[in-house]
């Protein structure tokens, strides 16, 4: 039977070389591997590591690139002046608390007729007809936060948003090319219009 000493100083050992072990891998894991790869992110990507914040003329941030916007009135009408976004289920208004969809699926009566609904009054808004009225546009996206919008629905868009601007509509045209990414290595999606940029441009014509 093994000595009480014994046994004592092995339980002591491995207590202690357990001990070390956690406090390395807490200092390597927690507080060296974190350092560099924020280090190497600041380097590299320092726009996409900070969050891909939007900024005005003066600096100050009014949005993120990667997060949608409401661009609408205080009672929830679309502002004639800028390009809108893809319909949200959040119910705060784009933000991330309530990130998600509506869980309707395709055969839903209530998905249908909120669809035909969102069809119609996109087509009066943007003064188009109802068949020019891309999928993008009466959808919302899984995670209800999308910043995209297809060239599509931009295009239907442009027409009203010089007009409410009071600028040429080949202006608006240019800005739109700019603020479209084509697909992921050339093939891989679709081209997409990020609409936050896009609208924070457009406030920038008149400053």
């Amino acid at each position: 039977m093994p000595h009480t000493g014994s046994v004592l100083r092995r339980t002591g050992r491995t207590l202690l070389a357990a001990t070390v072990m956690m406090v390395v891998l807490t200092v390597v894991l927690g507080v060296i591997y974190p350092l560099v790869i924020t280090g190497i992110g600041q380097l590299a990507l320092p726009w996409q590591s900070n969050g891909s914040v939007v900024r005005n003329a003066d600096g100050k941030a009014v949005g993120s690139a990667l997060l949608g916007q409401s661009f609408s009135d205080a009672h929830g009408d679309p502002l004639p002046q800028y390009f809108q976004p893809r319909p949200s289920d959040t119910t705060d208004g784009y933000g991330g608390t309530t990130s998600g969809g509506s869980n309707l699926g395709p055969e839903s009566s209530k998905l249908i007729d909120e669809i035909k609904q969102r069809k119609a009054a996109i087509a009066a808004f943007d003064g188009v007809p109802e068949s020019e009225v891309p999928v993008d546009a009466v959808t919302a996206s899984a995670s209800g936060l999308d910043p995209h919008i297809s060239p599509a629905y931009a295009k239907i868009q442009e027409a009203r948003v010089a007009r409410a601007r009071g600028i040429p509509l080949v202006q608006v045209q240019a800005l739109v090319a700019k603020y479209t990414q084509g697909p992921d290595l050339g093939y891989l999606g679709q081209s997409i219009v990020n609409v936050v940029e896009l609208n924070h441009a457009l406030d920038q014509l008149s400053k």
